[in-house]
């Protein structure tokens, strides 16, 4: 006992030589309990038997967070290329092996636990790229480094993609943008790229409303058609959107209460499916009212801010990447998951981070702000 005691405070020195522990980033550590918290009231409210089991995901994704803070991420930087087999094995066994729910083979089952790898990927991507763009600082703007850079995201894309999971293969090509732009590109280039990505994604928006067309399936299209003529499809695709609009506009501006009985409530009437995830935004506006839907935002900008302040004192290319593709990430999946409920995007399922249910999300989320704490503990030694 006395030589296991003696090993600790032996660790315990090595790591406060090697942290600066006065720059452990609390503020960011009580964003993300506090979202977290109201996460899991929010879906005990949208479904009950759901609410244990995402407590659980946050005392684990706490206890997660925590340990990762505490190990140097370059060490763990080390083994990215591990990660990237690893990642590219699970998205393989997924299609091969995974589960089939509602048409889409997203999920793999253990026996002990059930994860979607695919919440994995977004993190394991962050870091691989981190490492693999920081050893080409001085060249991410040649043609040879980003040709490779998008030929080893391509498989992870398509492995996504196949699932099916649209929202997540958009969520992963938007996050490699911001990681890209982190790691130091050009503007010139980025300007080049947008000046040919723009007119080409309005040609591809154009043949995808097309009967017949080939690019995307045809379920796709009709929440495309629905997003932009709603009127036409109130009773099929637009249905959920159209509930969820009306759900968060019934709120007004301090809500029905959380946990409302009322009959008239979207919730309880079933007008929303799965309302603990994609569409958990809709019960927070019904519930909490337009106070409760600014103080969600409010807090996710707050997380993404901290973890951009984080990145800006980093003290490499690999933690500055790490810390903007964390809170990158954050952003993409609210944006998305809240343009979808307000009818702003078309109808394509993914989480509000750290809101709603799913154990493997919200631990890979907490995972990834504990990436960002230790980034924050090695900050530049001139700043």
């Amino acid at each position: 006992m006395k030589g296991l005691t003696e090993k600790l405070n032996s660790y315990i020195q090595k790591l406060k030589q090697h942290y600066r522990f006065k720059h452990y980033r609390i503020s960011l550590v009580l964003l993300v309990t506090a979202l977290s918290v109201i996460g899991v009231f929010v879906v005990g409210s949208a479904q009950q038997s759901y609410q244990i089991q995402q407590l659980q995901g946050v005392i684990l994704g706490l206890i997660a967070m925590a340990v990762v803070s505490l190990i140097d991420y370059n060490w763990i930087l080390k083994f990215y290329w591990v990660m990237y087999a690893v990642n590219i094995v699970m998205l393989i066994t997924v299609l091969l092996f995974g589960e089939n729910v509602n048409g889409a083979t997203r999920w793999l089952n253990l026996g002990f636990v059930q994860f979607q790898p695919s919440d994995l990927t977004k993190l394991i991507l962050i870091l691989f790229f981190a490492r693999f763009l920081s050893d080409r600082e001085t060249i991410v703007s040649d043609k040879k480094t980003i040709i490779q850079a998008v030929a080893l995201l391509v498989p992870s894309l398509i492995l996504v993609y196949k699932q099916p999971n649209l929202s997540n293969t958009i969520c992963l090509a938007l996050l490699f943008c911001v990681l890209m732009y982190m790691a130091g590109l050009n503007y010139k280039f980025i300007g080049t790229v947008l000046a040919i990505a723009v007119p080409t994604a309005v040609i591809l928006f154009i043949i995808v409303i097309q009967p017949n067309q080939p690019l995307i399936k045809e379920y796709q299209q009709t929440r495309i058609l629905a997003w932009l003529y709603p009127e036409e499809y109130e009773s099929e695709e637009a249905y959920q959107q159209l509930n969820s609009i009306m759900a968060i506009g019934s709120g007004q501006l301090t809500g029905k209460g959380y946990k409302t009985d009322s009959t008239v409530s979207v919730k309880n009437g079933n007008f929303i499916s799965e309302p603990q995830t994609d569409f958990i935004f809709a019960i927070i506006g019904e519930e909490l009212g337009f106070v409760g839907c600014c103080v969600i935002i409010i807090l996710i900008l707050l997380i993404v801010v901290d973890c951009i302040i984080v990145g800006m004192r980093a003290r490499d290319t690999a933690g500055r990447i790490i810390c903007s593709g964390v809170g990158g990430l954050i952003g993409i999946q609210s944006f998305i998951n809240i343009g979808v409920a307000t009818m702003t995007l078309p109808n394509t399922g993914i989480s509000l981070p750290f809101v709603s249910y799913g154990k493997t999300s919200v631990i890979c989320l907490f995972i990834g702000i504990g990436f960002v704490l230790n980034v924050g503990l090695q900050p530049n030694k001139y700043q």
